[in-house]
């Protein structure tokens, strides 16, 4: 059971390992994008693609949904992302229960977006538990935990790219340990558990009342939904990419000026880049940028064809 491109590679992983997957269950196809063009998730075209039999259930809890299930006879239910809360009469189907893939150390960063709460919140790694799935939400007894650093560029697309690929390879061992019998499986601490929810598209409005350091994990963990924004005299653009800039740059720059304050555009040059004031005597550079009809381009080549004057506030 899984929908996004982080449940592909655990997937493909109990297919290569010969596991016998008698079914895929996956959302059902959305529409996507400014053209609401519908669209079916990587989970199922991953799954059509390996023959395999693909379920799209709108409410996994009917009872109708169940019975099918039921009926694999399976011994095992993997999760990865799904997206839906299972039912504790869903749950008691299997014989050896369900085992979920997420992408946090647990009881850290439960609920639907831990990679990118774990980037905005300047985290320095994250990693992946397996766990027995129960009716809440994140709080079954852990099995197995893999550590990942975090790397100072990373954003959710690729951070979430290598959780998925150590998922993978942890949800094969967690399975070769179950039928041994020798995996371990610890209940959560339930007080020192963090819950974090789905990302809004609010949560991409940049605060430049905030250290640079600050403003740059959040663009990092919201890129590339709902991708970090803010408004200019030429409208709305998105900082794709950006660098926090040094102190000796920043001190440099600065004085240039009687007066900063947080938010003011304090370089606009396409050779000498962007820069842009923040809380603490900072500065963020503006690396790459997306106006918010247009596609996403160095600064450099934004300014040329937009430029943004000298100590204006954002």
């Amino acid at each position: 059971m899984g929908t996004p491109d982080f449940a592909v590679p655990p997937l493909k992983a109990l297919v290569n390992a010969g596991h016998d997957v008698a079914a895929v269950v996956t959302q059902p196809d959305r529409p996507t994008g400014r053209g609401g063009r519908v669209e079916a998730p990587p989970v199922k075209r991953a799954a059509l693609g390996l023959g395999m039999n693909v379920v799209q259930p709108e409410r996994l809890r009917r009872r109708e949904h169940i019975e099918s299930l039921r009926a694999l006879d399976a011994n095992v239910f993997v999760t990865a992302a799904y997206g839906q809360i299972l039912s504790q009469r869903l749950l008691d189907v299997p014989r050896l229960g369900t085992i979920n893939v997420h992408a946090s150390l647990l009881p850290r960063y439960r609920g639907p977006a831990p990679v990118q709460w774990a980037l905005i919140n300047g985290e320095h790694h994250t990693g992946v538990t397996t766990m027995m799935t129960d009716a809440g939400i994140d709080t079954g007894d852990t099995l197995l935990q893999r550590v990942e650093p975090i790397l100072p560029d990373d954003t959710a697309d690729s951070l979430l790219s290598r959780l998925s690929a150590v998922g993978a390879a942890l949800l094969l061992e967690t399975l070769a340990r179950l039928e041994r019998g020798d995996c371990p499986r610890e209940p959560q601490d339930h007080a020192a558990a963090t819950y974090f929810p789905m990302l809004a598209k609010e949560d991409g409005k940049i605060d430049w009342m905030k250290p640079a350091h600050d403003i740059h994990s959040r663009i990092n963990g919201v890129t590339p939904w709902p991708g970090a924004y803010t408004s200019t005299p030429n409208g709305i653009i998105k900082i794709i990419r950006g660098r926090v800039a040094t102190p000796d740059e920043y001190s440099i720059i600065a004085e240039r000026y009687n007066d900063i304050s947080p938010g003011m555009i304090i370089m606009s040059d396409p050779k000498r880049g962007l820069f842009i004031a923040c809380k603490d005597n900072t500065a963020l550079e503006a690396v790459e940028v997306q106006p918010l009809s247009g596609k996403r381009m160095l600064a450099a080549a934004y300014l040329r064809g937009h430029p943004l004057t000298e100590g204006i506030q954002l």
